[in-house]
């Protein structure tokens, strides 16, 4: 007898290994089902509580073969995730007739907007806080907003970054913790880890700049409250991804960032035109 949802937990010295740990972990021991995005004939979904530790996550390889899309794919959502390249697509909450995004994480995160204030970035203000008192437990910031998210057809799957500075002798180094309430893990989580530990690193690079001396990267810390492979996709995950793990080691299965961030560096002229076209009439 199972009493509720498994909280299931999983470790990687790099983004790739802890991800690939965690899809094994969730479909050996996740539990079944319905989601509200579910088609009348979709099986359920295999779900957990999962807790994803990454010990070093700028040490390579980084990036998964099995990533969802491909490396211009995993660029733009860095890119929509730490500049902000798609923030002119969220809906005016006043106009009841726009259908736009409700939301971008860069334009929660950073320009949070809150009735009667200025938006509020809340990236610069861990930064500041951190510089100023390492070990505060205060630096945090959030995307829930009651007033919106309650009741939106879509909210915000991440709600939460905290960050605290610990030290290797004398060393700082960054620690995050990340929470998702939902994180589809076959198709969204790889992307959603690597953008935001690509955001952990500008946030010790924006404390470095500010304390005079070198902030590291430490550890990354991914908690999702409904970590989960839909019905509908476990076949594919079944056969592709599983299959992989079968066929493959897992240098095979994987890559160096280094190799290719040139490459994805060069389509970023192309992705921001894209981005700008968005939402054009």
């Amino acid at each position: 007898m199972t009493n509720g949802i498994p909280v299931l937990t999983a470790v990687g010295n790099s983004i790739a290994e802890a991800w690939e740990n965690s899809l094994l972990k969730l479909h050996s021991d996740g539990c079944l089902i319905k989601t509200e995005y579910d088609k009348p004939d979709d099986p359920s979904s295999r779900d957990a509580t999962m807790l994803i530790t990454i010990d070093r996550p700028v040490t390579e390889p980084m990036i998964h073969m099995d990533l969802p899309g491909g490396l211009e794919d995993l660029q733009e959502y860095v890119m929509e995730v730490c500049d902000g390249i798609k923030d002119h697509l969220v809906r005016d909450p006043d106009d009841p007739d726009d259908t736009r995004w409700e939301y971008t994480y860069h334009q929660r995160l950073f320009g949070y907007t809150v009735p009667t204030l200025e938006p509020i970035d809340q990236i610069e203000d861990m930064a500041q806080q951190l510089a100023k008192t390492p070990y505060t437990r205060r630096a945090q910031a959030v995307t829930w907003k009651v007033w919106e998210d309650n009741t939106c057809y879509d909210p915000a799957c991440l709600q939460s970054i905290w960050c605290r500075i610990t030290f290797d002798g004398t060393q700082p180094i960054l620690n995050m913790n990340v929470r998702f309430r939902s994180n589809d893990a076959y198709k969204a989580a790889f992307m959603n880890i690597f953008a935001l530990v690509m955001l952990q690193s500008r946030i010790a690079q924006r404390i470095t700049d500010l304390i005079g001396r070198t902030v590291y990267v430490g550890r990354y810390c991914h908690m999702a409250d409904s970590y989960h492979i839909y019905g509908s996709n476990m076949e594919e995950f079944e056969q592709r991804f599983l299959g992989a793990i079968d066929k493959r080691t897992f240098a095979e299965r994987t890559f160096r960032y280094v190799d290719v961030k040139d490459m994805m560096e060069a389509v970023k002229p192309n992705i921001l035109r894209k981005a700008s076209e968005m939402g054009r009439n």
